[in-house]
């Protein structure tokens, strides 16, 4: 499962990179692959070119290796200053004589490149050969309000409906990649039969259900920011300025991609206690194993050592909404596709991935590691018959 996180996806990237490398030679082990918001992208990627996902997982670490804003969104001074007259010209005409843009920023530049980079085809093949069992891409209803999770997967797995979220099957392709993307304001909402829709994470109460509904059993989760624990906090020496948008909106994002996920891990954790202790409390339930893998080191600190190299009229709309200051670099932290930010972001997912390698590699290889030790269980019964046998003919022989 890879959660939403704008930018601070790359980090993402780095934890991939390091587990194509602890698994060289094997085949995709992500038989079931979740992507919401940011995270939708490399999910997408890697379900296209399933069979080689050692490939796409290189050529995912090229592109955000190379990321600049203008891939992501249109940065222009013009285009800024357009759209920054457009919503005060709604303002002042109350939307009468200029209707008010559709969202802050102009995604064009990601769709076409994502139009390049997913092969859509790639996904249905794979699924038919049984390369993955299913792709989900999260997203949420403006009509509804509910979560969506569009999957493609064999015509046999079910479509379900639970409290706030739904599963449902579709022909995926570019639209459903977009509307997970589509974070609200920043974004423009997505098309997708009669109804709009937008980034993934808003509405996901449960956003670990999609895994568990397509059958998975065991879910490595990897996030984009660690948890904070409260107990440590200490509050400043002296009183800090009041945040302004940016920074109320930095905080926005950070519950909107990972605060439900946090909350829904601790959820799933307590039932597989109960599970444990009462298997028949739950008829039909079953356990399902989790590991997450969140930054050791704060993305907000990262990002604040290199506002610079993020365009001078992305810099000054981070100024006019107080988000310009390390105070308000959470924000600037899910903005700043920026090769210098990105690179140290996917350089530190691949350490942190590194460092607990034998974790990530008994999670993922369990069935492989159970099989081995039947093996090597039954080869040792075989040897103790054939020491037994051996010790008998000697006694007979004596």
């Amino acid at each position: 499962m890879l959660t939403g996180g704008g930018a601070r996806a790359a980090y993402q990237v780095g934890v991939l990179k390091a587990i194509a490398e602890l698994l060289p030679n094997r085949p995709n082990p992500f038989r079931v692959i979740v992507g919401t918001s940011a995270g939708a992208v490399a999910a997408a990627v890697i379900a296209g070119r399933a069979r080689r996902w050692h490939k796409a997982v290189a050529e995912i670490e090229r592109v955000w290796a190379g990321f600049h804003v203008d891939q992501v969104f249109e940065v222009g001074g013009w285009k800024m200053l357009s759209a920054g007259l457009r919503w005060l010209g709604s303002l002042v005409t109350a939307g009468l004589l200029v209707a008010p843009p559709k969202s802050l920023f102009n995604n064009r530049p990601l769709r076409e490149l994502l139009a390049r980079s997913v092969s859509w085809h790639g996904l249905k093949r794979g699924v038919q050969r049984g390369d993955l069992d299913a792709l989900a891409l999260c997203a949420t209803s403006y009509s509804s309000a509910l979560s969506v999770a569009f999957f493609s997967s064999h015509p046999g797995r079910q479509e379900w409906t639970r409290r706030g979220h739904i599963g449902r099957q579709a022909d995926l392709h570019l639209n459903h990649l977009m509307a997970s993307l589509a974070v609200p304001f920043l974004f423009a909402p997505e098309p997708i039969g009669t109804e709009f829709h937008g980034d993934g994470a808003m509405r996901q109460l449960a956003p670990l259900s999609p895994a568990a509904h397509l059958g998975a059993t065991r879910l490595l989760i990897i996030g984009v920011r660690a948890p904070e624990d409260a107990s440590a906090h200490q509050p400043p020496a002296t009183r800090l300025p009041a945040p302004g948008p940016g920074q109320l909106l930095g905080y926005a994002l950070d519950n909107l991609f990972m605060d439900q996920v946090y909350a829904d891990q601790e959820q799933m954790e307590r039932v597989n206690q109960l599970l444990r202790c009462d298997p028949q409390s739950m008829p039909g339930a079953q356990e399902i194993e989790t590991l997450l893998i969140t930054p050791s080191e704060d993305p907000r600190d990262i990002a604040a050592r290199h506002i610079g190299s993020l365009p001078r009229s992305l810099r000054a709309l981070l100024r006019v909404t107080g988000a310009r200051d390390v105070h308000g670099s959470r924000l600037a932290s899910y903005l700043m596709f920026e090769s210098t930010y990105t690179q140290e972001l996917i350089a530190l997912g691949y350490r942190d991935a590194m460092q607990r390698s034998g974790e990530i590699v008994a999670f993922l290889d369990r069935r492989r590691a159970d099989r081995s030790g039947q093996e090597e269980g039954a080869q040792a019964q075989q040897r103790r018959k054939t020491d037994a046998v051996g010790e008998g003919r000697e006694d007979h022989a004596g």
